[in-house]
Protein backbone atom coordinates (compact mmCIF):
# COMPACT_ATOMS: atom_id res chain seq x y z
CA UNK A 1 0.00 0.00 0.00
CA UNK A 2 1.51 3.76 -0.91
CA UNK A 3 0.96 6.48 1.27
CA UNK A 4 -2.19 8.48 1.09
CA UNK A 5 -0.55 11.68 -0.47
CA UNK A 6 1.72 11.59 -3.24
CA UNK A 7 3.84 14.20 -4.35
CA UNK A 8 5.03 14.42 -8.74
CA UNK A 9 5.83 17.58 -9.94
CA UNK A 10 5.86 19.40 -7.08
CA UNK A 11 2.10 19.24 -6.05
CA UNK A 12 0.72 17.03 -3.54
CA UNK A 13 -1.31 14.59 -4.76
CA UNK A 14 -3.79 13.17 -2.69
CA UNK A 15 -6.52 9.85 -2.28
CA UNK A 16 -8.63 10.17 -5.37
CA UNK A 17 -9.19 8.08 -8.56
CA UNK A 18 -6.64 8.19 -10.15
CA UNK A 19 -7.59 10.70 -13.74
CA UNK A 20 -8.85 13.04 -11.27
CA UNK A 21 -5.64 13.31 -8.78
CA UNK A 22 -3.89 13.56 -11.32
CA UNK A 23 -5.48 16.59 -12.97
CA UNK A 24 -4.76 18.67 -10.11
CA UNK A 25 -1.28 19.32 -11.45
CA UNK A 26 -1.29 22.36 -13.69
CA UNK A 27 -1.46 21.25 -17.25
CA UNK A 28 -2.64 17.53 -16.74
CA UNK A 29 -6.63 17.04 -17.24
CA UNK A 30 -9.01 13.94 -17.24
CA UNK A 31 -8.10 13.34 -20.91
CA UNK A 32 -4.40 13.78 -20.35
CA UNK A 33 -4.78 11.66 -17.47
CA UNK A 34 -6.46 8.77 -18.91
CA UNK A 35 -4.27 8.44 -21.77
CA UNK A 36 -1.52 8.89 -19.58
CA UNK A 37 -2.64 5.49 -17.17
CA UNK A 38 -3.30 3.82 -20.92
CA UNK A 39 0.15 4.11 -21.57
CA UNK A 40 1.45 3.04 -18.83
CA UNK A 41 -1.30 0.28 -18.73
CA UNK A 42 -2.22 0.94 -15.14
CA UNK A 43 -6.24 0.63 -14.17
CA UNK A 44 -8.00 3.88 -13.23
CA UNK A 45 -8.19 2.77 -9.46
CA UNK A 46 -7.72 5.23 -6.22
CA UNK A 47 -4.09 6.58 -5.91
CA UNK A 48 -3.76 4.71 -2.15
CA UNK A 49 -3.87 1.19 -4.01
CA UNK A 50 -1.07 1.83 -6.04
CA UNK A 51 2.35 -0.03 -5.69
CA UNK A 52 5.12 2.37 -5.94
CA UNK A 53 6.19 0.45 -9.34
CA UNK A 54 2.76 2.20 -10.79
CA UNK A 55 3.24 5.49 -9.45
CA UNK A 56 6.91 5.26 -10.29
CA UNK A 57 5.71 4.84 -14.23
CA UNK A 58 3.41 7.70 -13.64
CA UNK A 59 5.86 10.35 -12.58
CA UNK A 60 8.46 8.94 -14.80
CA UNK A 61 5.80 9.19 -18.04
CA UNK A 62 5.12 12.56 -16.67
CA UNK A 63 8.19 14.44 -15.98
CA UNK A 64 9.28 12.89 -19.28
CA UNK A 65 6.02 13.91 -21.87
CA UNK A 66 4.51 16.20 -20.18
CA UNK A 67 5.13 20.08 -19.68
CA UNK A 68 3.54 21.07 -15.87
CA UNK A 69 3.61 23.61 -13.52
CA UNK A 70 5.74 26.12 -13.09
CA UNK A 71 7.65 25.37 -16.84
CA UNK A 72 4.14 25.42 -18.71
CA UNK A 73 3.37 28.65 -16.43
CA UNK A 74 6.41 30.38 -17.85
CA UNK A 75 6.10 29.13 -21.29
CA UNK A 76 2.14 30.42 -21.03
CA UNK A 77 3.71 34.07 -19.55
CA UNK A 78 6.88 34.25 -22.16
CA UNK A 79 3.92 33.74 -25.27
CA UNK A 80 1.57 36.61 -23.87
CA UNK A 81 5.24 39.20 -23.47
CA UNK A 82 6.26 38.14 -26.93
CA UNK A 83 2.61 39.21 -28.31
CA UNK A 84 2.39 42.03 -26.39
CA UNK A 85 6.27 43.39 -27.62
CA UNK A 86 5.11 42.35 -30.84
CA UNK A 87 2.27 45.04 -30.83
CA UNK A 88 -0.14 42.21 -32.18
CA UNK A 89 -3.58 42.87 -31.71
CA UNK A 90 -3.77 39.76 -29.06
CA UNK A 91 -0.82 41.59 -27.03
CA UNK A 92 -2.86 45.38 -27.14
CA UNK A 93 -6.13 43.06 -25.67
CA UNK A 94 -3.63 41.50 -23.08
CA UNK A 95 -1.93 44.85 -22.61
CA UNK A 96 -5.03 46.66 -21.66
CA UNK A 97 -7.15 44.08 -19.71
CA UNK A 98 -9.60 43.60 -22.65
CA UNK A 99 -10.95 40.00 -24.04
CA UNK A 100 -8.73 38.06 -26.41
CA UNK A 101 -10.53 36.09 -28.32
CA UNK A 102 -13.10 38.33 -29.84
CA UNK A 103 -15.72 38.44 -27.27
CA UNK A 104 -18.28 41.68 -26.89
CA UNK A 105 -17.47 44.39 -24.41
CA UNK A 106 -20.45 46.42 -24.13
CA UNK A 107 -21.93 44.41 -21.08
CA UNK A 108 -20.20 41.21 -19.67
CA UNK A 109 -16.50 40.49 -19.47
CA UNK A 110 -16.19 42.15 -15.90
CA UNK A 111 -13.82 38.89 -15.18
CA UNK A 112 -11.12 40.66 -17.26
CA UNK A 113 -11.99 44.26 -17.35
CA UNK A 114 -12.54 44.52 -12.82
CA UNK A 115 -15.64 45.87 -11.01
CA UNK A 116 -17.53 49.21 -13.08
CA UNK A 117 -16.26 52.74 -13.14
CA UNK A 118 -18.95 54.88 -12.95
CA UNK A 119 -18.22 57.80 -15.61
CA UNK A 120 -20.22 61.37 -14.31
CA UNK A 121 -22.39 63.15 -16.71
CA UNK A 122 -20.73 66.71 -17.91
CA UNK A 123 -22.97 69.54 -16.48
CA UNK A 124 -24.26 71.53 -19.31
CA UNK A 125 -23.31 74.72 -20.22
CA UNK A 126 -25.54 77.41 -18.64
CA UNK A 127 -27.66 80.19 -20.82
Amino acid sequence: MAKSIIRIGGVDIYDKIADVALSDIFGIGRPLALRILKRNNIKNKKTSEYTEEELLKIKKDIEENCKIEGDLRGEIKNNIKNLTLMGCYRGIRHKKGLPVRGQRTKTNCRTRKGKRKTVANKKKAEK
